[in-house]
């Protein structure tokens, strides 16, 4: 497909001005990107993924202790409680969600509630963790050559994304029905920043183009797929676009196979302040005039999509 190409991520090694470029182009066009050579460890995925099967397998009663009805920040949402913005109809997944682990007294407390872990899995947290971190370090990475592709400093990213309210999400979508009326995820675009999304070995993931048309995202088994969300398509006044996807039902052929994928959402802090940038405003025109927190955005797009 036209734009979406396969990058190198290893900044150690690579020219970092080209790698923006291609990066940044990538985005443009798209709003997505497929890495190479992302940096987190193929053994901790393998683990990581494992779990996650382990997880969903346990039995629904199981799984319902730990829905806390909070809006799906933290644990465990069932089978049929997410739903696109705009459409009727709720999405055939459930999931898991992991945040940020907080100190005791941290400012941003109020904004990210404590995380819970099954106990049914002892190396859940462990794992878990570890991916997050993994993810953070990424994410930043690809954070500090966007930077560079909007001309603006390499570091510029750092302070607006520590401790930023980031989630992990261990996604399962169960076998389709050939008569179901809904589809796996509907058409959206991603609240976020950016969004790394590891796994999803079976197919569905599907974008649309700025020709109105849906193009298959089939990223082999190695690699990382990045798109654009809303909060960073606001940061940049639409020069980076957050471009809507979704995931379509199997082929009748694999209606009867699971799908499982691990994207992680990349916020800016709470606090920070979604203001476009000066360099972004091209002949004049704020596509987004009014500044808004990255905690107030979340909360209006979060009612949108039925998790509170």
């Amino acid at each position: 497909m036209t734009g979406l190409s396969s990058l190198s991520l290893d900044l150690d090694k690579d020219d970092l001005p080209a790698l923006a470029q291609k990066l940044g182009q990538s985005f443009q066009n798209t709003g997505f990107a497929i890495i190479d050579h992302h940096g987190i460890d193929a053994d901790l995925i393998a683990c990581a993924e494992d779990m996650s099967r382990r997880f969903f397998a346990l039995p629904d009663e199981v799984k319902y202790r730990y829905h806390l009805r909070n809006g799906g920040a933290r644990g465990y949402t069932p089978f049929g409680t997410e739903k696109a913005k705009d459409s009727d109809k709720v999405d055939l997944k459930e999931f898991w969600h992991i945040g940020r682990e907080l100190p005791d007294g941290h400012a941003f407390q109020d904004y990210m509630p404590a995380n819970i872990w099954p106990a049914e899995l002892d190396e859940f947290r462990a794992i878990f963790l570890e991916l997050f971190s993994a993810f953070d370090r990424c994410g930043l990475r690809i954070l500090r050559a966007i930077a560079l592709y909007l001309r603006i400093d390499i570091d510029y990213f750092v302070d607006t994304v520590r401790d930023g309210n980031n989630v992990l999400r261990l996604l399962h979508y169960p076998p389709v029905s050939a008569n179901s009326l809904s589809v796996r995820a509907a058409a959206h675009e991603d609240i976020n920043t950016i969004t790394l999304l590891l796994g999803a070995q079976e197919a569905g993931l599907e974008l649309r183009d700025r020709d109105g048309n849906w193009q298959k995202v089939k990223p082999k088994e190695d690699q990382l797929v990045v798109n654009v969300g809303d909060m960073l398509q606001r940061l940049t006044n639409n020069i980076l676009p957050s471009t809507t996807h979704r995931v379509v039902n199997p082929a009748p052929e694999r209606a009867s196979l699971a799908r499982y994928s691990m994207p992680y959402f990349l916020h800016f802090r709470p606090d920070f302040m979604i203001e476009t940038l000066e360099n972004c405003i091209l002949d004049g025109i704020d596509h987004y005039p009014n500044p808004i927190s990255a905690h107030d955005y979340l909360l209006l797009r979060l009612k949108e999509i039925n998790l509170i």
